[in-house]
């Protein structure tokens, strides 16, 4: 069970959307997801249309009169996605641990003895760095920090990554943390200025996926529903599925680095630097013939911009998936390995397959991806 807190003390950079839509997204992707709003102004419970007699301060306080367990608060949202509510009440158990010994570590408490069966637990967290939120991180695995292309996001970083090492130096408890950009407006230059900035300074914890300004994420929160339930077709769902994705990827890639270490440690030291150098050597001899440079081109003379994004770069539009016009035709040039990926053209905003491919796929959204495959090419040695 992969335990991940969403948190930034800054407010408006779409903690809660990121929080609820993500959760909606695994759960699409046939995951079991647990969504726990530790948030006392509620807006994960509020953005989904839930009133609940019993909430997460019921768990987690001992002085209240109504003492549940976290089963007995859970509620259904859809398939394979369920929340445990929140109420304005859960601000006064910040009082209440002020005083206690391992007052951070409640939460982790109760999830140590949970006894539901999930392949995820989101935890939405307040925007601040109190108590509530520090135990989010304490009980957490992961935490996915949500940051605005601005100035003004960017300041609150170092503070929360101090309280990260801080849990991590008092308690013992280690936390991998990565960065999703949100509420990106490709139409501002500043925008891809500060996208650089961020890229630059945070790359190893950065996330591949940005989630753009979409007005349909906003229209399924005052709704009180998921992106996927209001519309599934929308720029905004696309990017959270392409987020969810990207995190589903990281399950594999944490098995098998598990595997390597296991198989590394078995090695006698002496025999480690030769096996790795001969190991590499295998792995170049294999993998370079095969490399493949592919021209992607698009017709479209009077749009202002075109991205290429697909299965090669987990379905990215940023900077480095934006295509230059040359005479009208949209041209972008891309080193890809033997397979076969699903693309599509993202033309001033809209999704368009590839008209002068035949070879198309219906994907999750019920429109068409475009199919190309990549063959290896012929060893010359």
């Amino acid at each position: 069970m992969r335990i991940i807190s969403i948190t930034n003390q800054k407010g408006g950079c779409g903690k809660t959307t990121t929080a609820i839509n993500l959760a909606a997204s695994l759960a699409s992707n046939g995951r079991k997801v647990l969504l726990i709003d530790l948030d006392p102004q509620a807006h994960g419970t509020l953005g989904l249309n839930l009133k609940c007699d019993l909430n997460i301060y019921n768990v987690l306080s001992k002085i209240t009169n109504r003492k549940v367990r976290l089963e007995d608060i859970i509620k259904n949202v859809d398939t394979n996605f369920d929340i445990a509510p929140s109420s304005i009440i859960l601000s006064t158990l910040e009082q209440e641990l002020a005083g206690e010994i391992s007052r951070e570590s409640r939460l982790w408490d109760v999830l140590n003895t949970f006894k539901g069966s999930y392949d995820y637990v989101l935890i939405d967290c307040p925007p601040n760095l109190g108590i509530l939120t520090i135990n989010a991180i304490r009980a957490s695995n992961e935490i996915i920090i949500p940051v605005e292309a601005s100035r003004f996001s960017l300041e609150g970083l170092s503070q929360l990554t101090e309280i990260i090492h801080l849990v991590r130096d008092r308690l013992n408890h280690n936390v991998q943390h990565k960065i999703v950009v949100t509420n990106f407006d490709s139409r501002l230059r500043h925008s891809f200025k500060i996208l650089d900035h961020i890229k630059a300074t945070f790359s190893a914890n950065l996330f591949s996926t940005i989630v753009h300004v979409n007005v349909k994420l906003k229209e399924a929160q005052s709704s009180g529903s998921h992106v996927f339930a209001y519309d599934k077709y929308c720029r905004g769902a696309k990017d959270y599925f392409s987020l969810s994705r990207e995190i589903i990827m990281s399950e594999t890639g944490s098995a098998r680095k598990d595997e390597v270490k296991v198989e590394v440690a078995q090695v006698k030291p002496e025999k480690k630097n030769v096996m790795m150098q001969d190991r590499m050597k295998e792995l170049l001899k294999e993998n370079l013939p095969k490399i493949n440079e592919i021209v992607f081109t698009y017709a479209a003379p009077g749009a202002k911009e075109v991205f290429i994004a697909g299965d090669f770069n987990n379905w990215s539009v940023d900077k480095n998936s934006l295509m230059e016009k040359v005479d009208g035709v949209w041209r972008k040039k891309m080193v890809l390995d033997p397979g076969t990926f699903h693309y599509r053209f993202v033309v001033d905003g809209q999704w368009i397959d590839d008209p002068v491919n035949p070879r198309k796929r219906t994907n999750p959204f019920g429109q068409s991806d475009s199919l190309i495959e990549v063959k290896a090419t012929s060893d010359s040695n």
